[in-house]
């Protein structure tokens, strides 16, 4: 890998795919399509969305900028450069923004100086290649994800055509040391506390599937199903006003890709090498689907298309209203949560 001003050219990778058995597919309930309001950003791929105090909300764009627009959805402005490819935010107990960056590792931001701090950029020995998403609870613990060890976020599709458990959750310590809790996760992704804290939730977007991983009580330390068989690839996640658990859904089950994985490993190596307009595409909607966090049952959710919007990839909860993020559009949108209600 190489750079050229802030453009990065990446050579594409090997893969080692191994057969794997997609989990089945189960429908969920229908859920509105109401009317979706685009603001447009100052560049593309605002992969997560969150909230601060003050209810601004704040997006990583795939340039490295970190944005942030007024509640009324204002003009954005821009607040800092990672230098990197930042993804999943969590606003911290103390006000700065947690960054997980694909290139930088995990971050913390203070947005208004512009400061950028590295919390942690390595595990084992090793750098961190894919810091997913990112969370923290009221003792100031911080946890995070990483989707897969072997790739960087330019190749999260190798990833997902190798169908190779190589993602993990972390746990960082007030001295800094990060400790694993997971591993052989199928992309792991989003990743935010049970309003109660007793509990991470946690998506694994190839396994197509929500687990909780206890904090506390008799099953602490254990991971257990909220939400398994989906009929779509869930992203960032957060924590809803209610306690309810909101899902941004990247795409609908990529059914050639799906077909492809039990067979022959060769065959995916094949599909690698060939131009990127011929792989199996995503259709971009947008969607994003709301569990509650014992039953995993649908509490709310959207669905609907947008010609200047999709591909929804972060979602959260403020002042009403539902905002969403995307990996491949230079925009933010948002719905009105009353308007989500099954």
């Amino acid at each position: 890998m190489h750079f050229r001003g802030k453009m990065r050219i990446v050579s594409k990778p090997r893969i080692d795919p191994v057969r794997w058995q997609p989990p089945p597919v189960e429908p969920l309930p229908d859920v509105p399509s109401p009317d979706v309001t685009i603001v447009p950003l100052p560049g593309k791929g605002p992969e997560d969305v969150v909230a601060d105090a003050a209810g601004h909300i704040l997006a990583g764009l795939e340039d490295g900028c970190i944005v942030r627009i007024s509640p009324d959805g204002g003009e954005p402005v821009v607040v800092a450069d990672t230098g990197g490819r930042p993804l999943g935010l969590h606003v911290g107990r103390d006000g700065r923004v947690l960054i997980c960056d694909s290139y930088k590792g995990l971050l913390a931001l203070d947005a208004d100086s512009g400061a950028l701090d590295v919390l942690a950029d390595s595990v084992a020995g090793r750098p961190l290649m894919f810091c997913s998403n990112v969370t923290e609870t009221s003792d100031s613990t911080i946890y995070f994800t990483e989707s897969t060890r072997d790739f960087r976020f330019e190749h999260y599709t190798a990833a997902v055509i190798e169908a190779r458990g190589r993602g993990g959750l972390f746990e960082l310590g007030a001295d800094g040391t990060v400790t694993q809790l997971l591993d052989g996760l199928y992309f792991a992704n989003g990743v935010t506390p049970t309003a109660d804290e007793s509990a991470l939730v946690f998506a694994e977007t190839q396994a197509r599937r929500l687990s909780k991983y206890w904090l506390s009580g008799p099953q602490a330390g254990s991971v257990t199903p909220l939400a398994s068989h989906l009929p779509g690839m869930p992203d960032n996640i957060s924590t809803g006003a209610d306690g309810r658990i909101w899902v941004a859904m990247v795409a609908e089950v990529n059914t050639a890709l799906e077909w492809l994985v039990p067979r022959a490993p060769v065959l995916r190596k094949l599909a690698w090498r060939l131009p990127e307009r011929l792989q199996p595409q995503i259709k971009p909607e947008v969607w994003a689907v709301a569990f509650d966090p014992d039953s995993g049952h649908v509490v709310a959710g959207l669905r609907t298309k947008h010609p200047d919007f999709g591909v929804v990839t972060g979602v959260v909860e403020s002042a009403g209203r539902l905002w969403l993020g995307t990996i491949n559009y230079p925009a933010v949108a948002y719905v009105d949560v009353a308007a989500t209600s099954v």
